[in-house]
């Protein structure tokens, strides 16, 4: 009886600590995913490259660059079949925010869990062209369908000579997006 009374009693200390810490951990990442909804506030910028079956997600442009001149990143939080069309999303993270996992700027925003995206700037690289967005519900469309609606074109004014395709929407459409191409200038000298 007394074995069995010492058992009990671990037990419930067992459950008391673990309770504590899975507490800490849900309070912890709820201020991390607090503090990244604020800096998101300020200025969303999303890099996607479509390569080999997968959709790779950076909002950090350092990073994004570096994947593009070596193919890999060395911290990533992959979804496999998480894309639209069945692809794995793979989410290239900078080396501060690699135990962040799912309360990163790109992956909250693929969830749906930032809600203002009204400063938001994403290019997407796909199939030799550079997709520019200034609106998250349009680089959805694209991502999903695999072209724009509405579109301005520069052939040859990407960084590498590729197509640049400025993304519009009913709103803009008939204009020329001269804030988008000045702030594609400026992000990619």
């Amino acid at each position: 009886m007394r074995l069995t009374s010492l058992f009990a009693a671990a037990f419930v200390a067992a459950s008391v600590a673990l309770t504590g810490c899975v507490n800490t951990t849900e309070k912890v990442a709820n201020k991390e995913a607090t503090a990244v909804k604020a800096e998101a506030a300020k200025s969303i910028q999303i890099f996607e490259s479509h390569d080999d079956g997968r959709i790779n997600v950076f909002y950090d442009q350092k990073t994004f660059k570096s994947y593009k001149s070596v193919g890999e990143t060395a911290y990533r939080l992959t979804r496999i079949g998480a894309g639209p069309n069945g692809e794995t999303i793979v989410f290239g993270l900078p080396k501060a925010d690699k135990k962040k996992g799912a309360n990163t700027t790109a992956a909250m925003m693929f969830d749906g869990k930032l809600e203002d995206t009204s400063n938001f700037y994403g290019e997407m690289h796909k199939s030799g062209r550079i997709y520019v967005f200034s609106d998250k519900p349009e680089m959805d469309h694209v991502r999903k369908l695999g072209h724009p609606s509405y579109m301005f074109t520069q052939i040859g004014a990407g960084p590498k000579g590729e197509t640049v395709v400025y993304v519009l929407n009913k709103n803009n459409k008939k204009k020329k997006p001269v804030d988008l191409i000045a702030k594609f200038t400026s992000m990619n000298k």
